[in-house]
């Protein structure tokens, strides 16, 4: 990563091609493969396929402690729905151990479509709830307990199989979903000792401990969504200029993800304020970009790429 401002991309199905990969040579700094979304054999495949087509550094990017939703079926669901978060199977959450932790008046807010439900009672293998605002109930999406904080493991099994498939493969870049606190970065950093890592700022705890967080991650990458369900949207701008403050007095590097270009997921031109949006962050001394759902299932991956290099250069040359 030696360009002064670097683009980090998501690699995706609308990415993992050799058109693409190709066009990464110079043009993209990182590619992020996404634990979230992919099993431990398609990890190893995806890294075979793109190292046959670039020579752009990898970045394994962990799941980290998240709970998911495991569902066969998007369904869209009404106020006042009543449904059942099942131990195992039809709607369950995932890390399966979570079961364990919810209890009754939890409530969930689901995905970033609004979908937010209540836990009522507690049956054998299920909990019983009620939908209190509505939206669609998608697979692998995000769940955050709104009411209290679940403690979770900072990696899932899962992650450690993948971490051994990175440095099987020899990955020289990982990056922390969730680091909320310094002993995640050490545990962390105990086995990937010569790696570079990146630590993900998504949590309120993270906010909470960002001082500490800084003194000992050099890296660290501020993912807006999730973040903005811990704080609050309005709150976002406000910690994102606070952390990027901080890291220009300690010496840190500050990537910013989510929403960059999201209008080019479908579009092949980017809104106004999604310019402003990029032009502030950069002026924010940030360390680099990141595209997620913009290439990785957007339809204008390569313009997308395009589109940020452009105001990247422009932006570099105002400063000139």
């Amino acid at each position: 990563m030696k360009k002064k401002f670097n683009i980090l991309c998501t690699v995706g199905p609308k990415s993992l091609n050799r058109s693409f990969l190709n066009f990464s040579r110079n043009n993209i700094s990182l590619l992020r493969l996404n634990m979230s979304h992919l099993s431990v054999n398609q990890l190893e495949k995806q890294i075979t396929y793109i190292k046959k087509y670039t020579k752009t550094p990898i970045c394994i990017d962990t799941e980290g402690a998240q709970i998911r939703t495991k569902i066969k079926k998007t369904i869209f669901l009404k106020i006042g729905k009543i449904i059942k978060i099942h131990k195992d199977k039809n709607f369950f959450l995932y890390p399966g151990n979570i079961f364990l932790k919810l209890k009754n008046g939890d409530i969930l807010d689901i995905g970033f479509k609004n979908l937010k439900i209540k836990i009522l009672n507690k049956g054998k293998n299920f909990f019983k709830c009620r939908v209190i605002s509505e939206g669609y109930l998608e697979d692998n999406k995000g769940v955050h307990v709104q009411n209290r904080r679940i403690k979770l493991n900072y990696l899932t099994d899962k992650d450690f199989k993948a971490i051994e498939v990175g440095l099987k493969n020899k990955i020289k870049y990982y990056a922390l979903s969730f680091t909320n606190c310094v002993e995640d970065i050490d545990k962390f950093n105990k086995i990937l000792p010569s790696q570079t890592k990146i630590y993900k700022i998504e949590s309120s705890l993270a906010i909470k401990n960002i001082k500490q967080i800084m003194k000992v991650g050099k890296n660290l990458l501020i993912d807006r969504g999730d973040l903005s369900k811990e704080i609050s949207l309005k709150n976002v701008p406000i910690i994102q200029r606070k952390i990027c403050e901080l890291g220009k007095k300690n010496n840190n590097n500050i990537f910013v993800a989510t929403n960059l270009l999201e209008s080019m997921v479908e579009n092949s031109y980017p809104t106004t304020g999604e310019v402003n949006d990029i032009y502030t962050t950069l002026k924010m001394h940030t360390k680099g970009l990141v595209l997620a759902a913009e290439t990785a299932i957007g339809k204008y991956p390569i313009e997308s790429v395009k589109y940020l290099t452009k105001f990247i250069k422009f932006y570099k040359n105002m400063k000139n």
